[in-house]
C-alpha cells in the first residue's frame, strides 16, 4: 500500500510571516488522517514545525503517522527549510516515540505549576527588589547574548541565533524595562545581589522568561529562592497557574522545578534536514 500526503487546503500565509498548511494523510488515496505542517514564528522559514499528526484509529499501529512525518519533511525541504521542529504533548507517548525513532531530538520542554492563594516566604536574608534602569541595562545585554548563544550551540547559523535573539526580545519587551506585564527583579541576600527573575503576567497566567543565579554564587539554594519569589509575584497578582520552558541538558534546572512541583506539559523535539 502507498502512503501519500494529499493537499487539504491551500498553502496559507499568516500575518507573523510564517505559512501552513494541512494535508490529508492518504492510503491508496482513501483518507486515514491529517497532517498539519507550518514554519516556525521564531526561526522563520528556516525552521518547519510539525503542528499536528493525526492517524484515524482503524489505521493506527501501522506505519501510517511515520511516513506522513517522513513526506511532511519532504515538503518542509522543498519549502526551503533546513531544520524542522515538533510539540509534542506530555501525555502523547505514541507521538514522541514515533519523532524519536524519526531521529528527533529533544531541544527543551515546558513545564507548569498550579499554585495556591497563599504566597511563599523567602529564606531568612533574602529580599527582592524592582530592577532600576541600569539594572535592566546590563542585564539585557548580558541576557541577549546568552540567549543568542544558546541557539548557536544547539547548531543554528549565527546570524539565524542573533535574528531570532533581536525578533523574540523586540516582541517581547518592546517598552524596555517598562513593557507592560513584565517584572523583573533583583534578589540580594544579606544585602548582596546574587540573581535575577523576569516574570510575565499573561491574561490568565505567569511566565518565567529567565531566571538566574550570578556566576560564583550558584549551588546555595539562590535559584530555588527565585522561583518562590516568582511563585510569590504571580499569586500577588492574581495568576493561578505559572509556566517555564527549560532547555534539554540543563538537568540541575529541570530537579529544582521538578523538586518544586511543577509538570512537564510538552516536549519540542528537533531535527536537521540534510
Amino acid at each position: 500500500m502507498t502512503t501519500t500526503l494529499r493537499p487539504a487546503e491551500p498553502l496559507r500565509h499568516h500575518p507573523d510571516g510564517t505559512r501552513s498548511r494541512r494535508y490529508q494523510v492518504c492510503v491508496n488515496s482513501r483518507p486515514v488522517g491529517e497532517i498539519h505542517l507550518g514554519t516556525s514564528p521564531s526561526f522563520g522559514d528556516s525552521m518547519a514545525r510539525v503542528v499536528d499528526v493525526r492517524i484515524d484509529e482503524p489505521d493506527r499501529r501501522r506505519g501510517r503517522g511515520t511516513v506522513a512525518a517522513l513526506a511532511a519533511e519532504e515538503v518542509a525541504r522543498g519549502w526551503g527549510c533546513t531544520q524542522i521542529e515538533a510539540l509534542v504533548p506530555a501525555s502523547a507517548d505514541i507521538a514522541l516515540r514515533l519523532f524519536d525513532a524519526l531521529g528527533y531530538t529533544l531541544r527543551n520542554r515546558g513545564m507548569e505549576k498550579r499554585l495556591g492563594t497563599t504566597a511563599p516566604g523567602l529564606p531568612q536574608g533574602s529580599t527582592a527588589r524592582p530592577m532600576t534602569e541600569a539594572d535592566f541595562a546590563a542585564w539585557y545585554e548580558y541576557e541577549y547574548e546568552g540567549y543568542a548563544h544558546l541557539w548557536i550551540e544547539r547548531g543554528f547559523p549565527e546570524a539565524t541565533a542573533y535574528a531570532k535573539a533581536r525578533s523574540d526580545h523586540e516582541r517581547l519587551l518592546p517598552h524596555g524595562l517598562a513593557t507592560d506585564g513584565m517584572v523583573f527583579s533583583v534578589l540580594e541576600h544579606e544585602g548582596a545581589r546574587v540573581g535575577t527573575l523576569w516574570l510575565a503576567l499573561q491574561d490568565t497566567r505567569a511566565y518565567v522568561f529567565d531566571v538566574e543565579t550570578d556566576a560564583g554564587l550558584r549551588g546555595r539554594g539562590h535559584g530555588r529562592t527565585l522561583m518562590l519569589l516568582a511563585e510569590r509575584q504571580a499569586i500577588e497578582a492574581g495568576r493561578p497557574v505559572i509556566g517555564l520552558n527549560v532547555h534539554a541538558g540543563n538537568t540541575a534546572a529541570e530537579r529544582l522545578y521538578e523538586s518544586l512541583g511543577y509538570e512537564t506539559t510538552f516536549r519540542s523535539l528537533a531535527k536537521p534536514l540534510l
